[in-house]
C-alpha cells in the first residue's frame, strides 16, 4: 500500500483544539476517580488496622490480673494502634461475660475512619472489629 497519499493530505481546520477540549473535560473526571480510589484505600487500610487493634487489645487484656487493668490495657493497646487511622475517639467494649480463669476475653473495637470524608461526602464510616483471646492461666499476679 502506498502511504504517499496520506502524507499530502491537509489537516482539517475543524479538528483544531479538540485535544485541548478532551483534556479539559477528562482531567477532572480522572482526578475524581483517583480521589475515590484513595478514599476506598483508606477504608480498606482502616479495616485492617481495626482488626489488628482488636487482636492486640484482646491479647493485652487477657494477660492482666484483674478486670479493670485488663480494660485499661486493652483500651491503651487499641488507641496506640489506631492513633493515625481514626478521626474520632476509639471505643473498646468487652463483649464476653466475666473475667474468670479458663474463659475467653472478647473485646469489640470501633472508631470512625476518614474514608469518604476527604472527598467532602458526609458518609459515616464507623468500622467495628471484634477479637477473642483466652485468659492466660499464667497471667500476671503482681
Amino acid at each position: 500500500m502506498d502511504l504517499s497519499v496520506f502524507r499530502g493530505r491537509a489537516r482539517s481546520h475543524d479538528d483544531r483544539g479538540l485535544s485541548t477540549v478532551e483534556v479539559v473535560v477528562l482531567a477532572p473526571v480522572m482526578i475524581l476517580f483517583i480521589l475515590v480510589l484513595v478514599a476506598f484505600g483508606q477504608l480498606v487500610d482502616g479495616r485492617g488496622a481495626l482488626d489488628g487493634a482488636a487482636r492486640d487489645a484482646a491479647r493485652a487484656g487477657s494477660i492482666q490480673k484483674d478486670h479493670a487493668t485488663a480494660m485499661a490495657e486493652a483500651r491503651a493497646a487499641a488507641e496506640a494502634n489506631l492513633a493515625d487511622v481514626c478521626s474520632g475517639p476509639v471505643t473498646v467494649v468487652q463483649t464476653s461475660q466475666g473475667f474468670e480463669p479458663d474463659t475467653i476475653f472478647t473485646v469489640e473495637v470501633s472508631c470512625e475512619v476518614r474514608g469518604l470524608a476527604m472527598l467532602g461526602l458526609d458518609v459515616p464510616t464507623t468500622l467495628t472489629a471484634s477479637f477473642s483471646s483466652p485468659l492466660d492461666p499464667y497471667r500476671r499476679t503482681a
